[in-house]
């Protein structure tokens, strides 16, 4: 299974200057879906899905989200912020001439998917593997703030770019990728791809420019409007990091909400169980 040969796509900017996409597009003339992966990936997290999905039919956009992959990666936190984020996803559809899109996102690519469903029309139905609506992620209780320990961590600038790579990425090996056995293309894969000049940085911005210490311990949820669209929930029972409280209770924040689990999978559902969630996916999109 292999991505279509990516495009350079250079989205304007606002405040911030343009910055230019990898984007993986198979064209065809069926309703569009956008796949957003998260940290620490790139598009290709969703090969599996791609495939399938065009196969039935439909036209598959997967881009290398800022920071990742083979697209530019700012060195400054304020080029990380959700509104940037979200921009840039919209300005890929722009460029490619998409006006409403179906969407699916995975880790800090359903963090940002939650954000375009709640604040963009041209979204026409949500599918989030492992992270809930962020009401429901903020609200969730002391034990997802546990697990979530890492994202404070990430804050200090300079702490996690000397200890994550440290012998031979021994944190990421024995945290994040414990579940996969040695030599396996995901971690190695990721791994490389921080290996590279100023990628580690860039992809911890993503934590620093969205995580509030502040708030980070909420007990009231933050006031948001409900998605109106449909919503797929998909957590999985093994997930090193999301509890399953928050994505259950995301169907509080949802018009339209399902949820289903994927058993004995950790965090990387697209990857790790590759079949169910291009099943679900399908199912799904109808």
């Amino acid at each position: 299974m292999s991505l279509p040969v990516p495009r350079r796509i250079t989205v304007p900017g606002t405040t911030l200057p343009e910055i230019t996409l990898s984007v993986h597009d198979t064209g065809g003339d069926g309703p569009a879906v956008v796949l957003l992966h998260g940290w620490p990936d790139r598009a290709e997290l969703w090969s599996h899905q791609v495939d399938a999905l065009a196969a039935a039919g439909y036209r598959v956009i997967a881009p290398d989200l800022r920071g990742f992959g083979e697209s530019d990666r700012p060195a400054e936190v304020e080029h990380y912020r959700m509104r940037t984020l979200r921009a840039d996803v919209l300005g890929v559809a722009d460029a490619l001439g998409v006006d409403r899109f179906a969407l699916a996102g995975h880790d800090w690519g359903a963090s940002l998917g939650w954000a375009l469903a709640l604040a963009s029309d041209r979204v026409t139905r949500y599918a989030a593997f492992s992270v809930g609506h962020p009401a429901a992620m903020a609200t969730a209780g002391f034990a997802q703030k546990a697990m979530s320990w890492y994202m404070l961590w990430f804050q200090f600038p300079g702490v996690a770019e000397e200890v994550v790579p440290a012998d031979d990425w021994r944190f990421l090996r024995s945290w994040g990728h414990a579940a996969f056995p040695d030599g396996h293309p995901l971690p190695e894969r990721q791994i490389a791809d921080l290996a590279r000049p100023g990628a580690l940085t860039a992809s911890l911005n993503w934590y620093r420019a969205n995580i509030d210490p502040a708030t980070f311990v909420r007990f009231e949820p933050p006031r948001l409007p409900p998605v109106r669209v449909p919503v797929l929930g998909v957590w999985s029972d093994e997930d090193l990091a999301l509890t399953e409280a928050q994505m259950r209770r995301s169907a509080e924040f949802c018009a339209d909400f399902r949820y289903e689990t994927v058993p004995g999978c950790g965090h990387w559902i697209p990857q790790e169980a590759p079949e169910r969630a291009t099943e679900l996916l399908l199912d799904f999109l109808g």
